[in-house]
């Protein structure tokens, strides 16, 4: 078991397993981004609170998070570790 990775999914499974618990404004504002090659990549789900999903750039350089409301912020106030 040593040197494989656990928390790898399929492509598909993975893509259905970060979507799930999103509402319908995130969805909606999530599938608009993609047609322009923005990838979701992680949802931060904190307490308490509603899902972050964290959406990359077309060349990974930036990304924003999806309000609840289906709005986008640029400035989500956390930053991201180096991959």
């Amino acid at each position: 078991m040593v040197g494989r990775e656990r928390r790898k999914q399929d492509g598909e499974a993975h893509a259905a397993t970060l979507r799930a618990g999103l509402g319908q404004e995130q969805l909606a504002a999530l599938r608009t981004l993609e047609e322009f090659k923005w990838t979701l990549r992680f949802v931060r789900r904190p307490m308490f609170l509603t899902p972050m999903p964290v959406v990359f750039s077309p060349d990974g350089a930036r990304f924003i998070v999806l309000e609840a409301d289906g709005g986008i912020n640029e400035n989500p106030g956390f930053q991201l570790r180096p991959q």
